[in-house]
């Protein structure tokens, strides 16, 4: 069996994994991913997550959406019931389910299946036209997709350890949007649209990242010059950013592979990670990994 990722290890030590029984089997099958079964719950989850949001944007087109009223009533109640039973079975099979129900992806859980509950409470069909606008927010279980590809966790992590480093690059960039367009605003003044200096850097902001939309245009020749060297330098900007992180992402790659010491095996208990592959108790706090989590 592969090493558990890190996400899941911390999701662990989050919520609470049940020491054994039924619920500790159901826990593995809905957090867990190293196993076939909690591949195929994933993969399911994953499709009825799609399908769901096809049907929001499809009953958002009018042609659809109002020839199709009762089809799309009928998918709208079956994910919802498929969800609300994915969501109380999370609740169900872990030690701390408050804390659960409060997370993000707690959150998401709930807004997402509750306006279709509301509609049945609300009387009359103008209230129902308000309660439409609340379905929308199924479309945030997008989110949850986050969860089940292991490519989110890999950028997530790049991005995490390259945050200060971005960081720092935004705040040289802010520094330049500033300072030229402070500059701009000295230059064209407000006869030229540059009515002040967060006028004028908005117009900074816009011409650095090449999106050009042409409400604010300098007309001096020397405020065409800086603009010019701002296009310019905005090709630049953008490609510092992506390098980053593409760096980090690499790097981390390749510890994975040639470094057996910093493994993804994360401690159930406190969350700490780098353990060695046959270790069996954590490195910082002493616990027993989880066995789910062990390599064979």
């Amino acid at each position: 069996m592969k090493a558990a990722s890190a996400a899941q290890a911390k999701q662990a030590a989050r919520y609470g994994r049940p020491e054994g029984g039924w619920r500790a089997r159901m826990y593995d099958i809905i957090f867990n991913s190293d196993t076939k079964a909690g591949k195929r719950f994933d993969i399911v989850l994953i499709a009825a997550i799609l399908l769901s949001i096809l049907v929001v944007v499809l009953e958002s087109v009018p042609a659809i959406g109002g020839r199709h009223a009762g089809v799309m009533r009928v998918l709208e109640w079956s994910f919802t019931l498929l969800f609300t039973l994915e969501y109380l079975a999370r609740l169900l099979c872990v030690r701390r389910p408050l804390r659960y129900a409060t997370s993000f992806f707690g959150i998401v859980d709930l807004l997402s299946v509750l306006p279709t509950y509301f509609s049945l409470l609300v009387p009359g069909s103008q209230a129902l036209l308000d309660i439409r606008i609340l379905r929308l927010l199924r479309v945030f279980r997008i989110f949850k997709l986050t969860l089940y590809i292991e490519e989110y966790t890999r950028l997530g992590e790049a991005l995490s350890a390259s945050r200060r480093k971005i960081m720092v690059f935004l705040s040289v960039v802010l520094m330049l949007v500033l300072v030229l367009g402070t500059l701009m605003y000295v230059v064209e003044g407000p006869e030229h649209g540059y009515t002040s200096i967060p006028t004028a850097m908005y117009w900074a902001i816009v011409t650095m990242t090449t999106v050009g939309y042409g409400d604010i245009t300098p007309h001096t020749h020397l405020g065409k010059g800086i603009a010019s060297f701002m296009m310019l330098l905005g090709w630049g900007i953008l490609a510092v950013p992506t390098g980053i992180v593409t760096a980090e992402m690499t790097a981390r790659r390749t510890d994975r592979r040639h470094g057996p010491a910093r493994t993804e095996r994360a401690c159930g208990e406190c969350g700490a990670t780098g353990h060695e592959a046959r270790a069996r108790f954590c490195k910082d706090c002493g616990a027993a990994l989880p066995a789910s989590f062990a390599r064979e």
